[in-house]
């Protein structure tokens, strides 16, 4: 997991945290019995997703793999397919 780098970016981190913080403030106020308050923590929570796109279309999330990184990628998958079924066919 850690060889895709994801989440690992500005935007992810950017829309995460300002999601973290509008799920405190809505749960701050829902526990106050506030709803106008409640409200404005979901539309921060939401606010994050935007942020989060927005610096994603930026450049400032996972950049796209080229057709040479997904070809190698298909080629090692099936090479540790083969590998996986000799070992099994060996096994029996």
């Amino acid at each position: 997991m850690s060889a895709s780098a994801h989440g690992h970016t500005p935007a992810a981190w950017t829309g995460v945290c300002i999601s973290f913080v509008g799920f405190c403030i809505a749960g701050v106020f829902m526990v106050a019995a506030n709803p106008p308050g409640f409200w404005a923590g979901i539309a921060v929570v939401l606010l994050g997703g935007v942020v989060g796109l927005g610096m994603k279309a930026a450049g400032l999330g996972v950049p796209k793999q080229s057709a040479e990184q997904l070809e190698a990628r298909e080629k090692a998958t099936e090479a540790a397919r083969a590998k996986t079924a000799e070992t099994l066919a060996a096994r029996s």
